[in-house]
């Protein structure tokens, strides 16, 4: 029988499985990071994106008094930037809003700090919602 060669110097495998095992965890971490952290992310977007839009009819809602008597129906641009904004700010959520050819236009735009992915670096995702909306004048009849 041949001898067993004696393992080379310097050469040592102890440490391999720790250095492993550490890398996985941390990836492990990065997912439920994304699970957990990505869910909070998607709900606060979705609640952002329902602020926008409500904040958006509120701004629409705000037709100019004088068009009305003259008998046309307008939104009043300074009453609708203040409506929107002022339903922003009540929300928790301030935001910026725009008026242009009887468009109401509203942006929201803040951080929600993460749970999880604050162990590997990320603190914060940014969450962003925009919306329109027109008033809508007259009555709409369906088919009889």
């Amino acid at each position: 029988m041949a001898p067993i060669p004696a393992p080379a110097r310097g050469r040592s495998d102890e440490g391999v499985v720790a250095a492993f095992v550490l890398l996985l965890l941390i990836g492990l971490f990065a997912l439920v990071g994304l699970v957990v952290d990505g869910g909070s992310a998607l709900t606060a977007r979705q609640a952002a994106a329902s602020e926008a839009e409500q904040a958006a009819r509120a701004g629409a809602g705000a037709i100019s008094v004088d068009e009305l008597r003259s008998g046309s129906v307008q939104i009043d641009p300074t009453s609708a930037l203040a409506a929107a904004e002022s339903f922003m700010a009540a929300a928790g959520h301030p935001g910026t809003a725009s008026v242009s050819g009887g468009v109401v236009t509203t942006r929201i735009a803040y951080d929600v700090p993460t749970v999880i992915l604050g162990i590997v670096g990320v603190g914060h995702l940014r969450v962003t919602a925009s919306a329109s909306a027109v008033d809508v004048n007259g009555v709409a009849r369906g088919a009889p």
